[in-house]
């Protein structure tokens, strides 16, 4: 389990609502967490009320306290800077919320965009609301929504992955989840690894499928590459990719359903389930693509169909 669901499983346990209203409060308040969205590029998009709070609250735990001073000094903020990141946020988390029940006011910022999307942050969240701390999030710029929204692509569902793990059994295993996954998905991706997930992409999912690659959204150099796989894999293989990116991929078409051949089926469940997946992740995922009802390709994985 993980720590944050373990601050989740303690708060549920207290069987109780825990209700904590700071939004009546003047910013910032006493005892409250602030989550701010920084800019992820264009630095005027530091609203106005992040720069309030920011200038107001007693401390701010940030990932880099360098950077997150050069940002703040750049719009006058004198801050108590302390660092928050994800070797060291085991050992803070007891001391943040300490300085909360004392009364203290504390923000949380990343480097870039909101906390806890792909950084740190989510952990101490649940820990400060088990703890019936009031946590307000003053809202920002996120890359995720942000390259969605001006993808064109479809906006009404979708999936945040982040980074896929960089290699073996679990990197395979979430490359065949999005080959079947029908809502669009986000991933980011370091510039030196965006070739190689692009042509993983190209495998699993093929080279047709649709994808908008956004690279240094809101920066200077701010671009958008598609509108398939192997168009950005072309693309990128000719401009070495620089900055940072995130890649919104087209979710998979709907699957036509085939015929029901329950031994074949239940060879390419078992397949699926040699490669790591669970009994219900294999028959979601075969599902997807043969269009046969996940509930029957379970029960026959389970030997409570019909084999013919």
């Amino acid at each position: 389990m993980r720590a944050g669901q373990r601050w989740w499983a303690s708060w549920i346990q207290q069987g109780r609502a825990i209700v904590k209203d700071p939004g009546s409060s003047p910013e910032p308040a006493a005892g409250v967490l602030y989550l701010v969205g920084t800019p992820i590029g264009h630095r005027g998009d530091l609203s106005p009320r992040a720069q309030q709070v920011l200038a107001g609250v007693d401390r701010i735990a940030c990932e880099d306290t360098r950077h997150s001073g050069l940002l703040l000094h750049g719009f006058g903020i004198d801050a108590r800077l302390l660092s928050f990141h994800k070797h060291n946020q085991q050992r803070r988390i007891p001391e943040l919320l300490e300085a909360l029940a004392a009364g203290e006011s504390l923000a949380l910022v990343s480097d870039a965009g909101l906390p806890g999307i792909s950084d740190p942050g989510e952990e101490l969240v649940a820990a400060a609301r088990a703890a019936g701390h009031g946590v307000v999030c003053v809202p920002g710029p996120c890359a995720a929504t942000t390259a969605l929204v001006s993808s064109g692509l479809p906006s009404g569902r979708f999936c945040f992955e982040g980074f896929l793990p960089l290699k073996g059994k679990e990197r395979q295993q979430r490359l065949q989840l999005l080959a079947n996954e029908p809502r669009t998905s986000l991933l980011y991706e370091a510039p030196h690894r965006l070739l190689q997930l692009l042509r993983d992409l190209a495998e699993h999912c093929g080279s047709e499928r649709p994808v908008q690659v956004a690279r240094e959204i809101t920066k200077r150099h701010e671009q958008q590459v598609g509108a398939t796989i192997a168009q950005a894999l072309a693309h990128f293989e000719q401009h070495k990719p620089q900055g940072e990116f995130t890649v919104v991929l087209g979710g998979a078409p709907a699957a036509e359903p085939q015929p029901w051949d329950a031994p074949a089926l239940r060879q390419e469940l078992m397949a699926l389930q040699a490669s790591g997946l669970s009994a219900s992740e294999a028959a979601r995922t075969l599902a997807q693509s043969s269009g046969h009802p996940r509930r029957q390709l379970y029960g026959l994985l389970h030997g409570e169909m019909e084999s013919d």
